[in-house]
């Protein structure tokens, strides 16, 4: 199985222009005969909690009715980072398209503190996809919460994907997480980031694949654009940087 990780520079708050941006990289993800492609964190609205009220949607929002008809023409699942009104509240999303399936979301269940004023966290979220449980999604926070890693190894996963937004500061934790947890649960461990501006202040891309015995096979540099296309057969990945 071919996974892409997608190291994308958000439009700020603009989610047709994000939409645009997703289907350059979808493409680019199909051409590599990817089967999975992994957004950062809010990937769709850009990491902005003080905008997370006005920019959420509900999961069949039809203006990412395309994403689906890219899933099914090219036999990819895609998740996309989008903030999802929850009850009275929003909570962090990420929307999966899968071929030929009803569209799906994970939701975010552990906030960092000072995301708890703007969103909403959802309880006993299982974190595998349905159609491959060997592999197990997180966003940012979660990924440093013992009990999510634990909650993914326990329902079989060996792949663990992050779905991020950090800093320079942030990516040098995240990496340290992304071995301890290779080291600890013999899983293959990700972390997708996004470059620029956010909300959160200035991204720090580095998304990076990390095996099972705890070393980096590959990453990003800090500013660009760009995707990682890792092979769960050989173990091995390619970079490509987009223009």
């Amino acid at each position: 199985m071919k996974i892409c990780l997608a190291q994308t520079k958000p439009f700020r708050g603009d989610t047709a222009a994000n939409i645009a941006s997703h289907k350059k990289f979808i493409h680019a993800a199909a051409e590599e005969r990817a089967e999975l492609i992994v957004f950062p964190e809010l990937s769709l609205s850009s990491y902005e909690p003080e905008l997370a009220k006005s920019l959420a949607t509900d999961v069949n929002d039809p203006r990412f009715d395309e994403f689906q008809a890219l899933s099914d023409a090219n036999e990819i699942i895609i998740g996309a980072g989008v903030p999802v009104r929850a009850g009275a509240g929003v909570s962090i999303g990420m929307l999966l398209f899968q071929p030929r399936t009803q569209r799906r979301v994970y939701l975010k269940q552990y906030l960092h503190a000072d995301e708890e004023p703007f969103f909403t966290g959802i309880d006993n979220v299982i974190p595998t996809l349905r159609s491959h449980p060997e592999i197990a999604l997180a966003i940012c926070y979660e990924m440093s919460v013992p009990e999510h890693v634990e909650s993914a190894a326990a329902h079989g996963a060996k792949i663990y994907i992050a779905s991020v937004v950090k800093n320079a500061a942030g990516v040098e934790k995240g990496l340290q997480r992304l071995q301890e947890i290779a080291n600890k649960y013999s899983m293959t461990a990700m972390m997708v980031n996004c470059v620029g501006e956010t909300g959160d202040g200035l991204s720090a891309g580095q998304s990076s694949v990390v095996d099972p015995q705890g070393e980096i096979i590959v990453s990003l540099d800090a500013v660009s654009e760009g995707l990682i296309i890792y092979d769960t057969e050989t173990n091995s990945a390619i970079t490509k940087y987009i223009q």
